[in-house]
């Protein structure tokens, strides 16, 4: 977490607002170590919160009034509106995710008796898969809890991240990036259960190795991507197989008992998305398993599996993103690569020797420019702590 960016976002507060910001926050962005478009169909997911994400400060206000400034969208301005109006702005205005904070938290009964205003800023590259959408959301959860002295659950602030994404802004998401980003913990990755919400904080030991995010740089939105279209896929597979199991999700399926009823599903690509959901969930459990073992060596295999299953049954990752993992995998000092996220652009990961990282960016690089035509960009991940409350300004500078 930057101290400097607090101080810049202070006083271009004060610019914009005319007084004085009273409170610092910061919500990070998230990768999912293994366990990707699992979420929506109720299997197990491996995220983790990193020291990337978005600032906020702000102060409440007497009247009724909102006030919104980001700095990643300098040409809007100030957006404005009064706290209990729940109609939507335009399309695609960031102040959407605000309003859609508010409104799902008012659905668990809170009220809000006056506005406030906020400046943020992020630098999660936005529609790079680390979830800049959630960051946002649960920092401005963490806000609206401060400025209103909310005593409320954090899984309150998490499900209504979600239900912003999913009611208000039209994005059929699950619940891991707003998860991921409420419970983070330094050095720590969530084993999630999105079945159940059991969960168990997994220490995450890499020895020599880091993890390193491999950008395709490429814009995609994940509304109109067809991540949607995946989640009706896989719905329509759990209708299929229905006839003869009694279940809800894929993830109640363990890779025997999806083989025996297989059958019933006749559509093949439907079949393939099905087969990648049940096989993605038990290859989470596996990684789980020697992560604690510190097994990073089939740890790392798991991953380039997952980048397979992703690219061939889910159909997800594209010409960008496996340039990126599928040049990293052979990288001497890698032990693993996958895409991160919803796909369709955004990010990889790897696996890789701290000692090898330069030949990786460099190698990577070579390849992703020779097939796409501009260059990725890296980033070393750092796993820190979920989205919180800094402290007052005077405390934090």
């Amino acid at each position: 977490m930057d101290k400097t960016v607090f101080q810049k976002l202070a006083t271009i507060f004060e610019e914009k607002f005319r007084t004085t910001a009273t409170d610092a926050f910061f919500s990070p962005g998230r990768i999912n170590l293994i366990g990707e478009h699992t979420d929506y169909n109720g299997g197990h997911v491996f995220p983790a919160a990193i020291t990337i994400g978005t600032y906020g400060v702000g102060r409440p206000r007497q009247d009724k009034l909102v006030r919104l400034y980001s700095t990643n969208f300098d040409d809007t301005g100030i957006i404005e509106f009064d706290v209990d109006d729940e109609s939507k702005l335009a399309h695609g205005a960031w102040g959407n995710f605000v309003k859609g904070v508010l409104q799902a938290m008012r659905g668990y009964g809170n009220h809000f008796t006056h506005g406030f205003e906020l400046v943020i800023e992020g630098n999660i590259p936005n529609a790079s898969g680390l979830s800049s959408s959630s960051s946002l959301e649960l920092m401005i959860g963490v806000a609206v809890q401060r400025f209103f002295d909310l005593k409320i659950p954090r899984l309150q602030l998490v499900a209504s991240g979600q239900r912003a994404e999913n009611d208000f802004i039209g994005v059929n998401t699950g619940i891991m990036d707003q998860f991921a980003i409420g419970f983070g913990e330094t050095q720590k990755a969530i084993y999630l259960d999105t079945n159940t919400m059991i969960y168990e904080m997994v220490p995450v030991d890499l020895k020599d190795n880091v993890i390193v995010i491999m950008n395709t740089n490429k814009r995609r939105e994940l509304a109109d991507s067809k991540y949607n279209e995946r989640v009706r896929e896989t719905q329509e597979a759990v209708f299929d197989l229905q006839q003869e199991l009694n279940i809800q999700t894929l993830g109640q399926l363990d890779e025997a008992k999806f083989n025996k009823y297989a059958h019933l599903i006749k559509n093949e690509t439907i079949l393939k998305r099905a087969r990648h959901a049940v096989l993605e969930n038990e290859r989470t459990k596996e990684a789980v398993k020697y992560l604690n073992a510190g097994d990073l060596v089939n740890f790392g295999k798991l991953l380039n599996a997952s980048h397979q299953s992703l690219k061939d049954d889910y159909a997800v990752t594209g010409l960008e993103l496996d340039t990126l993992a599928e040049t990293a995998q052979k990288v001497p000092g890698v032990l693993g690569a996958r895409m991160t996220g919803a796909g369709f652009g955004g990010c990889a990961i790897a696996l890789v020797d701290r000692k090898q990282v330069a030949e990786l960016e460099a190698t990577v690089k070579h390849a992703y420019q020779e097939k796409i035509g501009y260059a990725p960009s890296f980033y070393v991940a750092e796993i820190g702590q979920g989205a919180h409350w800094v402290g007052t300004i005077k405390e934090v500078l």
